[in-house]
């Protein structure tokens, strides 16, 4: 909460809190994903101000996290006890899956926070810049503290 908007001028707005539903356990269940996902957002528009706009894109991001973790997953499943973080699946397949929720949560958000098509072309640099920006500090907030309790 001591984080409101990262702003890098107006086309980056860094969004860290998309890394809560990122981080989530493979074995959490739908409905519990879901829940979670609407009272992080409900949490950040108390603090924002913002009319229900943050809970509704983390519940569209939460939404599809089943999709994007069935369209990405290893023949064999995911191993039970692994994290999907950085470190336990690589940074290859972690790119594919935090990059792709990422840019659903900022599509929805920012369209939804205009509300008209008239800036389409505006509105997603914003969306392209502010997703590289937020998963940009999302490995480095990951590196910097969830090697760090590995390696203790």
């Amino acid at each position: 909460m001591i984080i409101q908007n990262i702003q890098l001028g107006s086309y980056i707005i860094l969004l860290p809190y998309v890394l809560a539903i990122i981080l989530l356990p493979f074995e959490t269940p739908k409905m519990m994903l879901l829940i979670s996902s609407f009272f992080l957002g409900v949490i950040i528009d108390f603090f924002f101000d913002s009319s229900g706009l943050h809970a509704s894109a983390c519940t569209v991001m939460g939404f599809s996290r089943y999709y994007v973790l069935k369209f990405i997953s290893p023949r064999e499943g995911y191993d039970a006890g692994v994290h999907p973080c950085v470190e336990d699946m690589g940074l290859a397949w972690f790119l594919s899956y935090a990059g792709t929720l990422v840019l659903i949560h900022h599509l929805f958000f920012f369209y939804m926070e205009v509300f008209r098509f008239s800036e389409f072309f505006h509105i997603l640099l914003r969306v392209v810049l502010s997703s590289i920006g937020t998963f940009g500090l999302i490995y480095l907030l990951q590196f910097l503290f969830y090697y760090k309790k590995r390696r203790s």
